[in-house]
């Protein structure tokens, strides 16, 4: 049956924008309509553009199979990869630039954690099988909007909607309740929609039944919004939280971090960081265990798992008024992302604390994290070849040695030569 909705007229407009009238994006769309049909942008970059904010990445649908979409694209000489050939989905490359195509589909089948699709015709069922009003609107070649779900005064007004019934629409994949918190965060403004909370609420503890990974992406994405604290409490308050981070702590913490981080602060390396702010949001009297069991259960690469380890355990000496040559022998030892990350969750928790510190020990702060930006640290002048050719026998005493005499190098605040230092290692051995 063809619906109603698919006979409807553009509703809106995208005003020219690079990213529509580059000739990367003008080669795609001539060569998917050159068989008849008329492609369309669809999801973050449609919504994106009508928001005015920077388009990461720009996916076109077609009523086309992807077949015939691979056909078209090498007809017209660009490259298709068949990305995700099952599920309808082809990857076109034109002059570097790189563009996901899906042919429409609607839902036939739903667990919660999986769809079994059909392809279509109609962009109205296409739209229907989205998860919120903001991301089914799609657009023309010329930026025309068609938008069957009110999504456009939905981003206006800041209102998060499901598509529809919003049980049906958690119940088809439990991933939206992440989804829904992770698009409030991001486009949000309260109050929140009464019936996506419930949906969200009742089926929470299906969380557990999906990937760690597919949770992972979702609660950083979470985290990296402008002001993440407000509504990681919103989802401790309708018991979202417990089954995403139950080793989460006070929120206090994460908005201090996010506002330092964000707003506070123009220093060199000094960014937005769901990593740190992950951190911040963790209980502070947790185990490196059980830290490390979160980040497990989160599928964390092992570089995250360890600098979230890190950033739990204190830097001894560590202080806004830590004097120069200990700040140096901090940062010798530690490097200097993982000091800046212990600076600004140490001042983060100083400011749940005193919102208001005095000037002297806020500018401290502000230059411990300058001298983090600037830090090119000295190079210790010795290796193990050095204890090696002064007759020590290979094995765990040329490491002792090496550590020995760098940590005398250090307390000299590295102005000990590489003689210097040789001459140490002769004294000590």
């Amino acid at each position: 049956m063809v619906s109603l909705w698919a006979t409807l007229e553009p509703v809106g407009k995208i005003e020219p924008q690079p990213w529509l009238q580059a000739p990367q994006t003008r080669a795609v769309m001539t060569a998917l309509s050159a068989g008849g049909t008329a492609p369309r942008f669809v999801g973050g970059c449609v919504r994106d553009a009508l928001a005015k904010r920077p388009i990461k990445d720009i996916d076109i649908a077609t009523p086309d199979d992807p077949e015939t979409v691979i056909a078209l694209l090498r007809a017209a000489g660009l490259e298709a990869i068949p990305t995700g050939i099952d599920h309808g989905t082809v990857t076109a490359v034109a002059d570097g630039e790189r563009f996901e195509i899906t042919t429409l589909r609607r839902d036939m089948e739903t667990d919660g954690r999986h769809a079994r699709v059909q392809y279509t015709d109609d962009w109205s069922e296409d739209a229907l099988r989205r998860d919120l009003t903001i991301n089914a609107m799609s657009a023309n070649a010329d930026g025309d909007v068609y938008d069957y779900f009110d999504g456009i005064a939905d981003l206006a007004h800041g209102r998060i909607r499901f598509v529809g019934r919003a049980f049906e629409r958690v119940e088809e994949d439990y991933l939206r309740i992440l989804r829904y918190f992770r698009f409030y965060a991001h486009y949000g403004r309260p109050p929140l929609d009464r019936d996506a909370v419930a949906a969200c609420r009742r089926h929470a503890e299906r969380l557990h039944d999906l990937s760690g990974e597919r949770v992972r992406d979702e609660f950083l994405k979470i985290l990296a919004a402008r002001d993440p604290a407000d509504v990681v409490l919103l989802m401790r308050a309708n018991g979202i939280l417990e089954h995403v981070l139950a080793e989460a702590g006070d929120a206090s913490r994460l908005r201090m971090t996010a506002w330092l981080d964000s707003r506070a602060l123009a220093i060199d390396g000094v960014t937005p960081d769901p990593v740190r702010r992950l951190a911040a949001l963790l209980r502070p009297d947790l185990e490196s265990a059980h830290v490390a069991a979160a980040a497990s259960r989160l599928r964390l690469s092992n570089w995250e798992t360890d600098r979230l380890i890190a950033m739990t355990e204190p830097i001894d000496g560590l202080d806004a008024e830590t004097d120069t040559q200990d700040r140096r022998r901090i940062l010798h030892r530690f490097g200097a992302e993982q000091a800046r990350d212990a600076v600004l969750l140490a001042w983060a928790n100083e400011l749940t604390i005193q919102p208001k510190l005095p000037a002297a020990r806020t500018e401290a702060w502000r230059t411990w994290l300058e001298e983090c930006a600037d830090w090119r640290g000295p190079v210790f002048p010795l290796k193990g070849r050095d204890v090696l050719d002064l007759g020590v026998p290979a094995g765990r005493r040329v490491g002792e040695l090496l550590r020995t005499v760098e940590a005398w190098w250090e307390a000299g605040d590295f102005q000990a030569s590489r003689d210097d230092c040789l001459a140490h290692l002769r004294d000590l051995i």
